[in-house]
């Protein structure tokens, strides 16, 4: 029992990795899952379809290592935060989709609760700004637009969760129905202070308390799958939200350490510490992890559209084949000719928090091509993570003397030289970039005792390739200022 199962079910595909305890990969699987829109700003998943290609990847992953089931010592979760999910208790079947992090149907709803007057007391409890984005409007609107799901959920018929609850749920054959703090704290509906759910804001949103899973530690084992699934039962023993996972994957184990993802959205880690620090700037504060009774907190900044928007360009308007060409096109023009795309497909995230923002491309002229056009994709994702680093700074956070850097975009050495670039310090990109499942790994290992304290992995972390800023403050300026110009010409637009 030598080796670790991370499963890492995102936003666009599920994967599972088997790793060594030295944080080597064995054997990997990836499955991309249907995204369904059915309405202007909806975002929608099947539960079932997560559910079995997250275990088809785990299977298929163990084979390609040449391992079973009883080889692992046990599985680690990480997971798309937010995406809410509602089932029944007694058949274990969803009510019906899960809504996605990113979808924006509860707008209106999360207005009213800032008119209401109700913003500073949900900041204040759960250090969360109130948006569309969390779990509390979308499980508010599936009871109160699911036939008699109000009526059940009272009885305690049914059970929310978010993507880690779901995947619990069913590697235990529906016998537990957990979630851990950083997960807990992503739904608007946790006390970050106290360590529990809040009866205020369960009240406020009108959710019975009968719905909620237990809280268990991020790192601790919690129990094991049912032994049909792998041929033993495997000891379920980490349990973090993708971009907690991350950080903890990236050894930023310590105050003032950053991370930022490059995945569907994009998502700046600081750690903080022991102690919950209150943005100014319309950060988040978050719970990190919590083992062995001990919370470490962060801040985190949220962008909406990050990697998503390449799977634009190839889905949408067909402009590369694979989302890997992005690279080679971007780069067959010195610059974007004056091309500025803002990404506000689901709006726009923090530190401006605008529902009502679109997605908008400036800067046209007859000399325009598809490859400005992927240049200035690259450059937004860029450009939106810089916003987060200067929201940080605003703040009061030390400045950033590096920025460790993880997902799949990050292979992009196109994109990875344009953060350098813009942020003015370097960017270190790890020999590991599958950081959030590496993070479910470790706190999974942990859990189990392979290693005696998280100070032992910082010894595993290692960097591939250090990419040192090149440009100049005057042209870093004249882009971000021009960057902002367009941000303001993006923002409202649905409103009209």
């Amino acid at each position: 029992m030598s080796c670790l199962l991370a499963l890492d079910q995102g936003t666009s595909s599920s994967r599972a990795i088997v790793f060594d305890i030295h944080g080597a990969a064995l054997g990997s699987a990836q499955l991309e899952f249907r995204q369904s829109y059915p309405q202007p700003g909806w975002v929608e998943h099947d539960p079932l379809e997560i559910w079995q290609t997250q275990l088809d990847c785990a299977r298929q992953a163990l084979s390609k290592a040449g391992l079973t089931g009883a080889d692992v010592a046990a599985i680690g979760i990480a997971n798309q935060r937010e995406t809410t999910v509602l089932w029944e208790r007694a058949g274990g079947q969803p009510l019906a989709h899960a809504i996605v992090w990113q979808d924006r149907r509860t707008v209106h709803a999360c207005e009213a609760l800032r008119t209401a007057g109700h913003a500073a007391l949900i900041r204040a409890r759960t250090g969360l700004e109130v948006d569309a984005y969390f779990s509390a409007t979308k499980l508010a609107w599936l009871l109160d637009h699911v036939p008699d799901a109000r009526r059940r959920a009272a009885a305690g018929e049914l059970a929310f969760g978010t993507i880690d609850s779901w995947l619990v749920w069913q590697l235990t054959g529906g016998r537990l129905h957990v979630t851990d703090p950083g997960n807990a704290s992503r739904t608007m509906l946790f006390d970050i202070h106290r360590q529990c759910w809040d009866d205020e804001l369960l009240t406020l949103f009108d959710i019975p308390a009968a719905l909620l899973p237990e809280i268990v530690e991020t790192s601790g084992v919690l129990g094991t799958t049912d032994p049909a699934l792998f041929g033993s039962a495997i000891p379920i023993g980490g349990l973090a939200g993708d971009q907690q996972a991350a950080t903890f994957g990236q050894a930023c184990l310590q105050p003032g350490s950053a991370k930022n993802t490059y995945g569907t959205g994009c998502f700046l880690m600081l750690n903080t510490g022991a102690q919950p620090v209150e943005s100014h700037q319309r950060l988040l504060t978050t719970v990190g992890w919590r083992i062995g009774g001990h919370a470490t907190y962060m801040l985190e900044g949220s962008v909406f559209i990050g990697g998503a928007v390449v799977q634009w360009l190839r889905d949408g308007l067909g402009l590369i084949q694979r989302a890997a060409d992005i690279e080679a096109l971007a780069a067959s023009v010195p610059d974007t000719g004056g091309v500025v795309l803002v990404p506000a497909f689901a709006g726009l995230g923090a530190p401006y928090w605008d529902g009502y923002a679109r997605g908008t491309l400036l800067g046209l002229t007859r000399g325009s091509g598809k490859a400005h056009i992927a240049r200035a994709a690259l450059e937004a994702i860029a450009l939106q993570t810089v916003d987060l680093v200067d929201a940080m700074n605003r703040d009061g956070a030390d400045p950033l003397t590096e920025l460790r850097v993880d997902g799949g975009a990050a292979r992009n050495d196109l994109l990875m030289q344009i953060q350098a670039d813009l942020l003015g310090v370097p960017v270190i990109r790890p020999r590991q970039t599958e950081t959030t499942a590496l993070g479910a790994a470790y706190l999974a290992g942990l859990a189990v005792g392979l290693w005696r304290g998280p100070e032992e992995l910082s010894a595993h972390w290692r960097a591939e390739r250090i990419f040192e800023p090149l440009c100049s403050e005057d042209e870093r300026s004249a882009r971000l200022a021009e960057w902002h110009r367009a941000v303001e010409r993006a923002r409202g637009w649905a409103v009209a």
